[in-house]
């Protein structure tokens, strides 16, 4: 698929999302954005920029002519750190790619106590100052690749362990995706039980026959799943709510949703 039939051509596109998001914590997001996607190489290409989406030329460019198996693209609304490309997600780590909606409450404070659980051999790869690449070299920290939701249960579970420490009561805040190229992952939780939207998309075959006029619909290959923080259009059947405190899990053609929670670590 290219990354111009997710980015710009959908009718809720991510590029119209982040003028007019219509179920996120703000309406624009345009504190930057950043697109990740595989290719021959294990290694995930990332293009990440301040700009704002719907005003960078050279994501529309690139939009037109790249296309990938597996792309991860974010819309940036900044929750206090800097406006900078080394903040803007997706991150990357080796074949991994990560990102975060939310927030983590009382960052500011638990900073060094989270930075100091970062594994010494992965810390000089942060590169940034968010929140959100903090949570993902804890998860890398915890194993990540060999268990991801045991892996992102720990590094949540941290968080939570050393917020009470410093006497925050809903730290977590979170719909993440991650994947290493194969298969991908999207949590959704908040410490508070009530967590940012997220949504999955119906088997293709399903939808083709709803919608048997729908021309991008034939463009898609059987296995084709779509994560997103909002449905992308407003096809009858074509979304599904990823549950609160869950994991949806992606493999090629299937998925597994299982229930998520923290390890406490406390």
């Amino acid at each position: 698929m290219s990354l111009e039939d997710l980015l710009f051509k959908p009718k809720n596109s991510l590029v119209v999302q982040s003028q007019h998001s219509k179920l996120g914590a703000t309406t624009t997001n345009g504190d930057g954005f950043g697109v990740g996607w595989y290719g021959a190489s294990a290694r995930p290409g990332v293009f990440r920029s301040i700009e704002p989406a719907w005003n960078d030329r050279n994501l529309r460019e690139l939009s037109a002519l790249a296309s990938s198996r597996r792309v991860f693209a974010h819309i940036r609304a900044s929750t206090g750190s800097a406006v900078q490309q080394t903040n803007c997600h997706p991150f990357r780590y080796g074949n991994w790619l990560w990102m975060h909606n939310g927030v983590i409450a009382g960052f500011h404070e638990m900073k060094r106590d989270l930075a100091m659980a970062v594994e010494p051999t992965l810390f000089p790869e942060i590169e940034g100052s968010t929140d959100s690449e903090m949570l993902f070299f804890l998860a890398l920290t915890f194993g990540l690749a060999d268990d991801p939701p045991a892996a992102v249960a720990r590094a949540v579970g941290l968080v939570e362990a050393t917020a009470r420490t410093h006497g925050v009561e809903f730290p977590v805040q979170m719909t993440v995706a991650t994947t290493d190229g194969d298969t991908t992952w999207a949590f959704r939780y908040s410490s508070e039980g009530r967590s940012r939207s997220l949504f999955h998309s119906t088997d293709v075959s399903t939808l083709r026959e709803q919608h048997p006029d729908n021309p991008v619909l034939h463009a898609l290959s059987e296995d084709s799943r779509l994560v997103v923080s909002e449905p992308l259009g407003d096809l009858r059947g074509a979304w599904r709510e990823v549950p609160e405190s869950s994991v949806l899990t992606v493999h090629g053609d299937g998925e597994q949703l299982s229930d998520f929670a923290p390890i406490d670590l406390g």
